[in-house]
């Protein structure tokens, strides 16, 4: 049991920053949507200083109950007199919020995009890098690139800088030959959905949109599921909010639709 006033216990590496994000795709007959909530969030960064404590009179009466506290030598050394104890000091510094409209939803080609999710400088390098080879495959071939093309571009500099790169990108699109497709690439795996969510704050909303998807919704139903999901996301997670982006993809074209604050729907605990 905690003491009052003590720190939770953080099972973070030491210099991790924690980041957040809810992005969600969703196919139907004839496209698809792409949504994702506004929030950039850089925070939770632990700084480690070392203290070395000398047995000798002069130390101990510097041990007081507070520095031992502080310093963690209750839970370790119960008793004051210590002898060469050497331990870390962890300085909290708190999540802050860098960005609260940021659009997480990226072109890659004319009708296929990309929703970000992890650092936001990796994710869009991934980007930049993949429009740019996107838009030689599309003049090499004379029409637009497929997005099979494109989510394979993607999961392969993904795959490629796995170890310099934090980013997942869901890969979404339309094209000629199969119509609206949903790609996932984490890990620089492939895999083709009606449904992606990802980012932190999809896994409080697994439940809800398992029992709330059905397939042939109309364009219309896809948009309110992706703003009903996100909206519960956000919710919950600490690291997603701000607004709604929404972009509909089809024959047609692309449709871009922002959910202000105001206008997200209101759940049982609001």
């Amino acid at each position: 049991m905690l003491r009052p006033g003590a720190h939770a216990r953080d099972l973070s590496r030491p210099g991790e920053v924690h980041t957040g994000t809810t992005i969600m795709a969703v196919e139907f007959d004839g496209g698809v949507v792409v949504g994702s909530d506004s929030r950039v969030s850089a925070g939770l960064e632990l700084s480690e200083m070392e203290l070395t404590l000398q047995r000798s009179e002069y130390s101990v009466m510097l041990v007081s109950e507070f520095v031992r506290e502080d310093w963690g030598l209750n839970a370790v050394y119960p008793n004051p007199v210590v002898s060469r104890v050497g331990c870390k000091k962890r300085v909290w510094k708190r999540q802050s919020v860098v960005n609260r409209v940021f659009d997480k939803l990226s072109p890659l080609h004319e009708r296929i995009y990309c929703a970000l999710s992890g650092s936001a400088a990796d994710a869009q390098a991934v980007v930049d890098m993949a429009a740019y080879q996107l838009e030689l495959h599309g003049l090499e071939l004379e029409t637009p690139p497929l997005v099979l093309a494109a989510a394979n571009v993607v999961k392969n500099i993904t795959y490629k800088y796995r170890e310099e790169l934090s980013a997942h990108l869901i890969t979404a699109g339309w094209d000629q030959g199969e119509g609206g497709q949903v790609y996932g690439t984490l890990g620089g795996m492939l895999t083709r959905q009606p449904l992606i969510i990802g980012g932190s704050g999809s896994t409080y909303i697994y439940g809800y949109v398992d029992a709330a998807y059905k397939p042939g919704m109309s364009p219309e139903e896809c948009r309110r599921f992706t703003t009903d999901a996100i909206a519960l996301a956000m919710s919950r997670d600490g690291s997603s909010g701000g607004i709604v982006y929404l972009v509909t993809i089809t024959a047609a074209g692309v449709d871009h639709r922002i959910v202000l604050g105001n206008e997200l729907p209101k759940f049982y605990d609001e």
